[in-house]
């Protein structure tokens, strides 16, 4: 039952990924263009910022809520998005649209942060296959895309406003269905320790090791001993202070770290196909009513790889070589776009270009195969297991922050840029992801197969090396820590 079990619990937390590609199709619809009276560049983009500046305060506050209640009281929070929703179904105007943008990313945000912190960041997950766990709130959240798009295909075809109310108001289905799955879903066993449940920590242990035979039950008990003994080190030492993820140099190269490769993730460039694919399509040369059917494939395909990667590929080859693999291979297909974009402009004397329409959606579909061969799972794995627990909270919510911060940044101005530069901005991506591939190679490190406890090696802690009697774990004398004493 114990990988079952991993499997239920992670899938679940993931659900609420559809609110995040509901807008891509949405923005599309000539029902929406008219109830809004046609909103230009500038609005359009409010409308994809706005639900992500929410989700940057939502992940923002992620660090304190979860501290303070729990990984999964912070989870059922995050169903006020429930109102979110209702104001952008019945939204007569588009500043009532824009605050419930706004409600929904703030739980959209909040729920980013809490579930890489419970699943993603391995307090429910085994080492071995933390990369297998982490990789399935990827899939989920690429399940969302296909869910949302091909909804809004569907209902395109509507002439009235349900055209795009329906595509939006279904936002509520997994809010309620994460609403009530959470109930039967366990607390983390690391923050239990750390409020002094012990007891209910071990029996979780149990259940997520499916402990029924004696050697699954050794396994489990060991594992809580370790667990419980370096904890209760560090919970004395907890920290809620930003200024303490850059206190040491071991410490600063964590939080570089989660917080570089969320940020690449943002610069892969994904998202503005994400958000708006559909205009890239247009500048490729297709109708209206195909840009919509493509952008279904598109989502399609990868979830698909992403399940082929974090299945047989990601716990075996680790995270450093395949950050690097997808920066090079964006470099590669963005040059190429650019250069199909610039050569066979849709409005050219000469007429569209067939050969030229095909191989730019090959690019783009490349892309987001890429991108769940790289980035997509290993980011949210990569910045969640990085921290100690002193500081895994603000840690890890620093960094889903800074993720936000920059999709803000991009949802904004890609519209305009699009609008106003056309292919030239893809070059912004050709150099972000080159340096980021430079980064990732020089300052990333392996961490494939690590307890969370044994970061501290990688990065450069003082460790020490003698066992600790009772519990066979080797005891650290953090750098980060420095207060803790040898015992």
């Amino acid at each position: 039952m114990g990988l079952a079990f991993n499997i239920f619990a992670t899938a679940f937390c993931s659900i609420g990924s559809y609110d995040s590609g509901v807008i891509s199709s949405v923005l599309t619809m000539k029902s929406f263009g008219r109830h809004f009276h046609q909103p230009n560049d500038n609005i359009v983009g409010a409308v994809v910022s706005t639900f992500n500046g929410g989700c940057f305060f939502g992940a923002a506050a992620g660090g304190w809520l979860n501290d303070r209640l729990g990984r999964r009281l912070s989870i059922q929070a995050c169903n006020y998005n429930l109102v979110g929703v209702a104001l952008q179904t019945a939204a007569p105007n588009m500043a009532c649209m824009l605050v419930g943008r706004i409600i929904g990313g703030l739980a959209i945000g909040l729920l980013s942060m809490t579930v890489p912190l419970y699943n993603a960041s391995t307090e429910i997950a085994p080492p071995k296959i933390r990369g297998f766990i982490v990789g399935l709130s990827q899939q989920m959240l690429g399940i969302g895309f296909i869910v949302a798009n091909w909804v809004g295909f569907g209902t395109q075809f509507m002439a009235t406003d349900a055209a795009w109310q329906i595509p939006i108001s279904l936002q509520m289905v997994p809010a309620f269905l994460l609403l009530v799955g959470i109930q039967f879903l366990p607390q983390s066993p690391r923050w239990l320790i750390e409020i002094g449940r012990d007891e209910e920590a071990h029996k979780v242990i149990r259940r997520l090791h499916g402990a029924k035979a004696d050697v699954q039950a050794h396994q489990a008990d060991e594992e809580f001993q370790e667990m419980a003994a370096i904890i209760k080190a560090e919970v004395a030492v907890r920290s809620r202070n930003v200024m303490d993820l850059f206190r040491t140099r071991a410490m600063a190269h964590r939080t570089l770290v989660a917080v570089g490769v969320q940020v690449f993730g943002q610069f892969t460039g994904i998202n503005v196909i994400n958000y708006y694919g559909p205009r890239i399509y247009s500048s490729l040369g297709f109708s209206s009513g195909s840009v919509v059917l493509i952008q279904g494939l598109f989502s399609a395909a990868g979830p698909i790889t992403n399940f082929f990667f974090i299945t047989l590929v990601i716990d075996r080859v680790g995270r450093r070589k395949p950050l690097i693999f997808g920066c090079i291979a964006l470099v590669a297909l963005f040059s190429i776009l650019a250069a199909i974009i610039a050569s066979f402009p849709p409005d050219a004397a000469a007429g569209i270009n067939h050969a030229g329409q095909r191989a730019g959606i090959a690019m783009i579909f490349l892309m987001t195969i890429v991108f769940s061969l790289s980035f997509g799972p290993v980011s949210w794995v990569l910045a969640a297991e990085v921290f100690p627990t002193a500081t895994r909270s603000i840690g890890t919510s620093v960094a889903t922050c800074s993720n936000w911060a920059f999709n803000v940044m991009l949802s904004q101005v890609s519209p305009i840029a699009m609008a106003n530069i056309g292919w030239k901005f893809y070059i912004l991506f050709i150099v972000l992801n080159t340096v980021d591939g430079g980064i990732v190679y020089a300052f990333f490190p392996e961490t494939k197969g690590l307890a969370l406890e044994q970061m501290a090696e990688v990065f450069g802690d003082a460790v020490d090396v003698k066992a600790a009697p009772t519990t066979g774990v080797a005891r650290r004398i953090s750098a980060d820590n420095p207060s803790l004493e040898k015992a």
